[in-house]
């Protein structure tokens, strides 16, 4: 429900910005993003979620990381305001300038949620209850793609954010989240079984210790592979914020010139304009008519 929603109100969007926009490549995005998301609650790894904890990790790592990345690749903030117009670009643009829209949007804030997420649902009564109950399992997927949402939206910078930070930030934030990923995986390899009453129901496939071992791998391992996609569009965006404030740069540099030549050519002029003075000061005194070839050679003086 939440994905046709999602869907219908982009691709509506989208055809009415679509004059505006900047090619096809965010609809293609947010369209693999959505259809990523079938894949992880509608296919078989949303029914096998329910029976194995490494397909149950394989579920969470596409809701948290993968499919929120490519719904914010699809710049969803961009393309609703294309298509409200200049009225409502600025109400967006207002929104956005809140102190509650900073604080939300803000890169700490929406880390800090990626990476309590996974710890709260591994190493809590959440998991278990999210299996057990659709009234709490369902709210969870849509949260965890919230949540990464936020997270993307934050980092890549894509869409118009109520303020942009340095990806320099964003880089150091990468390294600190991928040791973090790291921890929780170790944590699950080598902790206790998680969801142990759950399982133990189940009568096929690996028991519950290498189960769990290969969830932690598909946490720890896949979870940095997926990474390595966005640590590249986090260096390219780098790359580009390097060159546009190296523009910036040359520009001032060239306004500074074109002041000083400026100032030195006005000073030039002035110069020339006081030597010349100068030098009618200091010439002699001539009539009007000794200027004149003819009148001077006739009633030139002796």
């Amino acid at each position: 429900m939440v994905m046709a929603a999602a869907a219908g109100c982009y691709f509506r969007c989208y055809q009415r910005a679509r004059p505006h926009s900047a090619g096809s490549g965010p609809a293609v995005c947010f369209g693999l993003g959505l259809a990523l998301w079938a894949v992880a609650t509608l296919s078989g790894v949303g029914a096998y979620a329910y029976s194995l904890f490494w397909m149950r990790a394989l579920q969470v790592l596409l809701l948290l990381y993968v499919v929120p990345l490519f719904l914010a690749l699809g710049r969803p903030v961009s393309v609703v305001c294309e298509a409200l117009g200049p009225v409502g670009r600025d109400r967006v643009e207002r929104l956005l300038a809140r102190p509650i829209a900073r604080l939300l949007a803000h890169p700490l804030t929406t880390s800090l949620a990626m990476l309590a997420a996974p710890w709260l649902l591994y190493m809590t009564p959440w998991y278990e209850a999210a299996l057990r109950s659709d009234w709490v399992g369902a709210p969870t997927r849509i949260l965890l793609v919230a949540i990464g949402f936020g997270y993307f939206y934050a980092r890549l910078q894509a869409d118009p954010v109520p303020r942009r930070y340095s990806q320099l930030i964003s880089l150091v934030i990468t390294v600190v989240e991928a040791l973090a990923d790291g921890v929780l995986g170790l944590v699950i390899w080598q902790g206790s079984l998680i969801a142990a009453s759950y399982y133990e129901a189940r009568t096929w496939g690996p028991d519950q210790r290498l189960d769990q071992t290969i969830g932690a791998g598909v946490l720890w391992i896949v979870g940095d592979l997926v990474a390595w996609p966005f640590l590249l569009l986090l260096m390219r965006a780098l790359s580009r914020d390097e060159q546009a404030h190296a523009v910036d740069i040359d520009a001032q540099l060239d306004n500074r010139l074109d002041v000083q030549f400026t100032d030195l050519s006005e000073n030039d002029a002035t110069s020339d304009r006081t030597d010349a003075c100068r030098a009618d000061e200091t010439a002699p005194s001539t009539l009007w008519w000794e200027h004149d070839p003819q009148l001077r050679e006739r009633f030139g003086r002796r």
